[in-house]
């Protein structure tokens, strides 16, 4: 076990971001993509939390979650684990995962802003609104983004972040 400490959440969201082992592309399929929010979703119903935001990419994922209470460890060690389970990987994360707490309306625009726009910077599309596997289509529908944002260039108030 590891003797990171973790700050309580209480009640704040967290931009949580994972990646796979040795950067291996295990979530290039659409099928190892869609079992993922599958784990996702089912992990929901056990340890409660809401699913802010998220970008599932080939090998990596950020997910924004507020969760009911603080049991992130907990949420992310069982998402990892059933993905590893259901398609008979024998290590598919790296053991930790990185974490940053949500400090304000602003902060979370932001980090909204860099998983929306993480598969255009990273080449594989073009326009956030072309990737399927990303939540930035459902804030289209709900009128936080038009469909066009991020498709001319790095917007400026990302500009800078590095997260992966």
């Amino acid at each position: 076990m590891t003797n990171i400490r973790r700050c309580p959440l209480n009640g704040s969201p967290v931009l949580v971001t994972a990646v796979t082992i040795n950067r291996q592309p295990l979530l290039r399929s659409v099928q190892n993509k869609q079992l993922l929010l599958d784990i996702i979703r089912t992990v929901q119903e056990i340890h409660a939390f809401k699913m802010l935001g998220y970008v599932l990419m080939d090998d990596h994922i950020h997910l924004l979650l507020r969760p009911d209470h603080d049991e992130l460890s907990k949420i992310m060690q069982s998402i990892k684990l059933r993905f590893a389970r259901q398609c008979m990987f024998q290590r598919a994360w790296q053991p930790r995962f990185w974490d940053h707490i949500i400090r304000n309306q602003h902060d979370l625009n932001r980090h909204l802003d860099y998983i929306h726009y993480n598969p255009v910077k990273h080449g594989m599309v073009k326009a956030p609104s072309q990737y399927a596997f990303s939540s930035f289509n459902a804030y289209v529908e709900r009128s936080v983004y038009e469909e066009n944002w991020g498709a001319a260039s790095v917007p400026l108030q990302i500009a800078g972040m590095n997260f992966e």
